[in-house]
């Protein structure tokens, strides 16, 4: 009785530890994991963006085809792009790429699905690339970092948080639907108040679900799931929060972003 050691776990409590600390330190790594992949999106994004924008425009007025004011003028391609037909090539394209991602992903292997949501950014890219033609530089930087912000305390807020949001996230995709129809709607109707409505309840409504898919994503992960199952999880759930990050950016820019004279 003399050798009972008082600070001994019981029986299976030091295994159900270890356990545990093993299901922490993988849940760990797969959110890392989404989460690079999801701000290496971001970051093609941007960086596609950003050079369309580029190729676009010109201040030299002989090789230019049309002007859009304040002394910066639009090339061929960059007319091409965004004055013609082919516009709309570019608008819907992230779109498709994004139902074909969701639907084949189960058929495809992890590392290409991880290449085809990188291409999926980088349409994405292309495809907001006229909000440079529309606001200054200054404010689309200033709004995205306040996007990055309120995305960092909502996703902190969804990992650590004990309650379900399962609730929630049933009433947020509802509004979600709601949301895509009243901006359809406005493409016709071209009102400004129904646009600021639109705009302030997207923001409200990618909040929500920026904080409701990461706890959902959170409880995706398995320890006994495969490297391979693992990592398309992993490309999924990057996948939603990059959606979310955009969608909650460009509703902000449409609220707080300062347009060109």
């Amino acid at each position: 009785m003399s050798n009972w050691n008082r600070n001994a776990p019981a029986y299976g409590q030091g295994a159900a530890r270890a356990g545990s600390a093993e299901l922490d330190q993988g849940l760990r790594a797969f959110m890392l994991g989404v989460y690079n992949n999801m701000v290496l999106g971001l970051a093609i994004t941007g960086l596609a963006s950003l050079g369309v924008f580029m190729a676009a425009v010109t201040s030299d007025p002989a090789s230019a085809v049309a002007s859009i004011g304040g002394g910066v003028f639009l090339t061929q391609f960059g007319y091409t792009l965004f004055a013609t037909p082919l516009k709309w090539v570019a608008i819907l394209a992230p779109l498709a790429m994004v139902f074909f991602i969701s639907f084949r992903i189960a058929k495809m292997q992890a590392s290409t699905a991880r290449m085809l949501f990188f291409v999926y950014a980088a349409l994405m890219g292309v495809s907001i690339s006229s909000i440079f033609l529309v606001y200054t530089q200054s404010s689309i930087v200033q709004v995205f970092f306040i996007t990055a912000a309120a995305f960092g305390a909502l996703s902190l807020y969804g990992y650590t948080t004990k309650r379900s949001l399962s609730g929630m996230g049933s009433f947020l995709i509802m509004g979600l639907f709601g949301l895509i129809i009243a901006s359809v709607v406005n493409i016709f109707l071209q009102s400004s108040g129904l646009q600021f409505a639109v705009s302030a309840i997207g923001v409200l409504i990618f909040a929500g679900l920026t904080a409701y898919d990461t706890q959902r994503i959170k409880e995706m992960y398995y320890e006994m799931d495969g490297g391979e199952i693992a990592a398309k999880k992993s490309v999924l759930g990057a996948l939603s929060l990059y959606l979310n990050f955009i969608n909650m950016f460009m509703f902000l820019l449409q609220l707080f972003g300062q347009q060109r004279n």
